[in-house]
């Protein structure tokens, strides 16, 4: 494995090494579509762009065509910006793909059956990790147990993330490893699920996972190198050349430095740090400059300030409809958030805060009024999911420049979980994206990959649509949150650009940004939602070469 990962690396870089942009060159007989410096769909027959992979000219249709060194013909395809993804974990990616991935399993006996499986098929493996189980999906009412983990695997250690993020399923190995007990308190900020008698029962929600994640054995320098090309694998195969990696951990930053002295960075990274330490550690005193030919810049600080809904994690101002005795777990004080908030703003750094709940959300929004009035400037504060809003507090997110970084997939995927928690009559601003652009703030797209597939088409799809990949609910779910085609390829474009100060650099096909495009086979603009879910990528450019297409 290793041995194949060492020639693949290899191949990579010499690919990146050999292929500068060429000298002015143009793309020529496209159908192009971009939003332009105005906000606004600009539409265009050929590209130009120098060697140092700039856009230089936007040509549109009868326009004369300058004298290039190099002329391609793009065969009347459609052509579009590169795709950024604004939330996604990129080693998290990478190692979905390389380890046991649940997120197909539909019931308990399914997933079973492939833990079973994966580690019959892996008997070296130490521990079983894996990722992507979801009890909602699998219809089961409960969380899963290690009771249940333990008939399929008692001989290793498992280790299982939930497709969330914000939970772990453990079979009983793995919890005598880490010494948990039923004398093990819950950790502030996390719940250890247990049995009737307390015992832990094998699954551990939010601030609760570190206690055994913190016995996992680390991955070494050449399985985190294999990850990220995976990583890039993924996010190319879809038209993704720019991503947001939310809480980028110190060894995930020399990843990625490694890969950029290598020349084995294909995408571009704007980087949130998990910490201050990480922060501190990677940027230093202010955010890093763009490095590798703006292709990776460390600018800001993800912070968590509740959990998840489907683990009941997600803080709520009234008790979750399903469970009468929560309204989730609350990850920091409101003093805590202010205080981190404000030490990320003194050093100019952009702060990326989790919200989900809806008392999450009206506490984050406060935290920025008050620390606007001492901070000022532009300073784009991030709303990372913001899934619950209470309707009154929809307004507050038109003000001090927020940026509500949605995932429309999570609507989709959601929904049914989100009835069951929060009742009938508290879905009014659940997943909003129209009504933010209503009062006027600013939306950024993604899909919080690997928790859902980094997949802009399908994102794209449930914007516009509100429905899923079958066509349900039948006319949208709250579709008056649906948002336009248009305001839908912005979110995942220039929008999401903005969103992490990279405009001007990328996101757009207008003179002086990068030449960051891909030739697909539909226009997304006038195509179906079913349509856009289909789309087939041709090629993909960054900065003037090609990574991903036919010779």
């Amino acid at each position: 494995m290793l041995r194949f990962a060492a020639v693949s690396l290899a191949a990579v870089s010499t690919f990146a090494l050999s292929a500068p942009a060429w000298a002015d060159t143009l793309v020529d007989n496209v159908d192009g579509v971009t939003i332009d410096a105005d906000g606004k769909v600009k539409r265009f027959t050929g590209l130009v762009f120098d060697e140092d992979g700039k856009v230089t000219q936007v040509l549109a249709r009868g326009e004369a065509r300058p004298q290039v060194d190099y002329r391609l013909d793009g065969e009347g395809k459609v052509m579009l910006p590169g795709m950024i993804d604004a939330h996604v974990h990129v080693m998290d990616i990478g190692f979905a793909a390389l380890t046991l991935d649940l997120s197909d399993t539909t019931s308990l006996e399914n997933a079973l059956a492939k833990i079973k499986a994966f580690a019959e098929a892996n008997p070296g493996r130490p521990w079983i990790l894996g990722r992507g189980w979801n009890q909602e999906k699998w219809g089961l009412g409960r969380f899963p147990t290690a009771a249940e983990l333990d008939a399929v695997v008692s001989d290793r250690p498992v280790w299982l993330e939930r497709a969330d993020n914000h939970a772990n399923w453990a079979n009983t190995l793995a919890i005598t490893t880490a010494g948990i007990t039923a004398k093990t308190p819950d950790p502030a900020g996390g719940k250890i699920i247990r049995d009737a008698k307390g015992n832990p029962a094998g699954v551990f929600v939010d601030k609760a996972v570190p206690l055994i994640g913190a016995v996992v054995p680390p991955p070494r320098p050449e399985d985190r190198d294999l990850a990220f090309a995976a990583a890039q694998d993924v996010l190319l195969a879809k038209g993704v050349t720019a991503v947001a990696d939310m809480g980028t951990k110190a060894p995930d930053w020399t990843t990625f430095r490694r890969a950029g002295d290598e020349g084995r960075l294909r995408i571009r990274i704007m980087s949130y740090a998990d910490s201050f330490e990480t922060l501190e550690l990677m940027a230093g005193p202010q955010p890093t400059g763009w490095l590798y030919g703006d292709r990776l810049r460390m600018g800001g600080i993800k912070l968590f300030l509740d959990g998840a809904l489907g683990s009941r994690g997600a803080s709520l101002k009234q008790p979750y409809a399903d469970e009468h005795g929560t309204r989730g777990l609350p990850l920091l004080s409101p003093t805590q958030l202010r205080n981190l908030m404000s030490r990320a703003a003194m050093d100019n750094f952009q702060t990326a805060v989790h919200a989900i709940g809806d008392a999450a959300n009206a506490e984050v929004l406060g935290a920025i009024e008050e620390l606007s009035a001492s901070y000022e400037g532009d300073r784009r504060w991030r709303i990372e999911h913001a899934q619950i809003v209470d309707p009154a507090d929809l307004p507050r997110l038109g003000q001090h420049g927020v940026i509500a970084s949605m995932q429309p997939l999570h609507q989709t995927s959601d929904r049914l979980m989100a009835e069951a928690r929060l009742g009938p009559d508290r879905l009014k601003g659940a997943y909003p994206w129209r009504s933010v652009m209503s009062v006027g703030g600013r939306l950024a797209f993604g899909s919080d990959a690997p928790v859902e597939p980094a997949d802009p088409w399908a994102g794209m799809a449930a914007a516009i649509s509100r429905t899923d990949a079958s066509g349900q609910p039948f006319g949208g779910w709250f579709p008056e949150e649906s948002v336009s085609r248009e305001a839908a390829l912005a979110g995942f474009t220039s929008d999401a650009a903005y969103a992490g100060f990279a405009e001007g650099r990328f996101g757009r096909l207008i003179p002086g940004e990068r030449a960051d495009f891909l030739l697909v086979d539909r226009d997304p603009l006038f195509a179906s939602p079913d349509a856009i879910r289909q789309t087939q990528i041709h090629e993909v450019w960054i900065g003037g070469v090609k990574v991903k297409g036919a010779e």
